[in-house]
């Protein structure tokens, strides 16, 4: 999520900066309006499409296949369910803290627009209501409403009205309104306050443009005149803005742009692309196994086993044995955050679910794959390890590396099983099938690994004893390894009896 949330404001930052040094000076007014508008939310898109024309190929004979560590097998039954605000974290808390005060804040600027509507007198016209406030200098408009105060020169005030009536036909209301509900839920993106910004000035040099069709002269007139008092609510369309005025009035004497200018804005082709190229560039494992490290200058993941410095849990600083910090951590965030289904705990489904992901270079969680028996305890695995927080990430050899984890969580819907079912379990064990085989050159032992119901295992931990590297089954409990005659294949899996097996 994190890394999520970094991409879209890389993205905005980027499409923001195209615009104030190519397109803001121009006179293409709707033109910005409409880019404005479609760049913002497609921010949100783009870190998410994936072009399989630009993925990156990792060739097989980069990859190399580290040995995994799984942590104690975690079961859990309905009675551990925890509430929705126990398993929230400081970080969410805080996030919802700013989202509560933000919508607090738009609801109090709604009640002052609506209550200068209560104490004005209102006049009704075919497309708009004209609201006159006493004692006021205002000069607003907000969706079908134009605010004048009764301060305002007389003589101004058809020219004012103009041009607010163009902010009226537009609708620019709206495009100010979905920037402020923007800033509610993005509140700490400073990105969403610079957005709204640019669109409203868009929505002045629009509605002078039109404006001064009729009354050119008029409506210098009263752009130029001492009326500068004005509302500061973020979503009106004020008339007198003291910070707009000198750009307003640039744009007005400004000759308009030639139609070859509109060029520029394929400009951002270019840019799309290679941001596409970015968000789509990922590793695409290539041989029959799943990849679980990359060498040659790409990131590279480590073993839990063997790396030198582990990542650090939140609240594991300083402390002697990290390993068992670590590990300890993530089963109580399991715990802490787990929440039975109901509808699989209605049709009785209870089992294992083996869930893999990796923590990168950033302490981020990423890559979280998962295999259980049904998918509704693969969801709410999946949505317990997304909670995990970020870590201090892992270093080996002085440099920070990914470290890959395996790690069982066992559902249970009661403890009181029988003493058969009880007796069925403890003779569980791996069944594994297999032959040496050769592909490019290269010796494997390659097979599968399922348990006593032919069942296939996920994340099995497959090394050759006595050597340090090693794989993990995927998903169908498929497995290759690098191996020679002569060579002991170890299986481990928590919860199930370590099997060997000779090479012949």
């Amino acid at each position: 999520m994190i890394r999520y949330l970094l991409e879209i404001l890389v993205i905005q930052c980027i499409f923001l900066l195209t615009y104030d040094l190519f397109l803001r000076r121009e006179t293409f007014f709707q033109w910005n309006r409409v880019y404005i508008l479609l760049v913002f939310p497609f921010s949100f898109v783009i870190p998410l499409i994936r072009i399989d024309v630009l993925t990156t190929k990792i060739p097989e004979e980069n990859v190399f296949f580290p040995n995994f560590v799984d942590l104690e097998p975690v079961a859990i039954a309905p009675g551990a369910t925890t509430s929705f605000w126990e398993r929230l974290s400081m970080y969410e808390w805080i996030y919802l803290l700013g989202v509560i005060l933000m919508a607090l804040w738009f609801v109090v600027k709604l009640y002052r627009i609506f209550n200068l509507k209560q104490k004005g007198s209102v006049t009704y016209y075919p497309h708009f209501k004209k609201v006159i406030l006493p004692e006021s200098y205002l000069v607003f408009s907000f969706l079908k409403m134009v605010f004048v105060g009764d301060k305002i020169a007389k003589d101004k005030e058809s020219e004012i009205l103009i041009h607010e009536l163009v902010h009226v036909r537009h609708w620019h209301s709206l495009d100010l309104l979905f920037f402020e509900l923007m800033r509610i839920f993005f509140w700490f993106n400073p990105l969403v306050f610079l957005y709204q910004d640019r669109i409203s000035e868009l929505h002045e040099f629009i509605a002078d443009a039109l404006a001064i069709k009729t009354t050119k002269r008029a409506h210098y007139s009263a752009l130029l005149a001492e009326t500068f008092q004005t509302d500061k609510t973020s979503f009106v369309n004020p008339f007198y803005k003291r910070s707009l005025l000198q750009k307003r009035i640039a744009m007005l004497t400004k000759e308009k742009s030639r139609g070859i200018l509109k060029l520029k804005y394929l400009a951002v082709l270019p840019l799309l692309l290679g941001i596409l190229t970015y968000t789509s560039c990922e590793v695409t494992n290539t041989s029959e196994v799943e990849t679980v490290a990359i060498k040659a200058g790409l990131e590279t993941t480590v073993p839990f086993g063997v790396i030198d410095k582990v990542p650090i849990f939140p609240g594991c600083e300083g402390v002697v044995d990290q390993k068992a910090c670590f590990q300890e951590s993530v089963k109580e965030h399991i715990r802490k955050h787990f929440n039975y289904p109901k509808e699989a705990k209605d049709l009785g489904i209870e089992g294992r679910v083996a869930v893999l992901f990796t923590i990168d270079r950033t302490g981020a969680i990423i890559n979280i794959r998962k295999r259980g028996p049904h998918e509704l305890l693969e969801n709410e695995v999946e949505r317990i390890i997304k909670q995990l927080p970020k870590m201090d990430p892992g270093q080996h050899k002085g440099k920070p590396v990914a470290v890959p984890f395996s790690i069982p969580v066992t559902f249970k819907i009661t403890d009181n099983l029988p003493r058969t079912k009880q007796k069925a379990a403890v003779n569980d064990e791996l069944q594994v099938s297999g032959v040496l085989s050769t592909k490019n050159g290269r010796s494997y032992f390659t097979g599968k690994v399922t348990d006593h119901a032919s069942m296939g295992v996920p994340g099995v931990t497959i090394s050759i004893v006595g050597k340090e590297t090693g794989v993990l089954s995927d998903f169908e409990g498929n497995l290759a390894i690098s191996a020679v005659r002569g060579d002991v294949v170890k299986f481990e899996y928590i919860g199930l009896p370590t099997t060997y097996v000779e090479v012949e």
